[in-house]
């Protein structure tokens, strides 16, 4: 993992696999929730639904170039909680 680069891991299908969360990652989350600012997105991002998280671990991994991972995310294994912190880390590394 680059971490100057603001990648964070996570493990799917016993693989650990690359997030990032870039400028353009960021763009495609706000506007799959209809939230203009950062601080709506925030807002949002604190009442994930799995669907939800399905949908953003699935932008951070294009982001980080794991976009055939990406394709079929909801028949990977992934357990809830590791996608939530990695979600979460992606998020605190890259607007740190």
């Amino acid at each position: 993992m680059n971490q100057a680069r603001g990648e964070v891991s996570i493990e799917i299908d016993g693989k650990l696999r690359r997030l990032c969360l870039t400028l353009g990652a960021l763009a495609e989350i706000e506007t799959e929730f209809g939230c203009p600012t950062l601080q709506e997105l925030q807002a949002r991002l604190r009442a994930l639904s799995a669907n939800d998280m399905v949908r953003v671990l699935a932008i951070l991994l294009r982001g980080g170039g794991e976009s055939e991972v990406a394709a079929s995310l909801e028949v990977a294994a992934v357990e809830p909680g590791s996608a939530a912190r990695a979600i979460s880390e992606a998020f605190r590394v890259a607007l740190a």
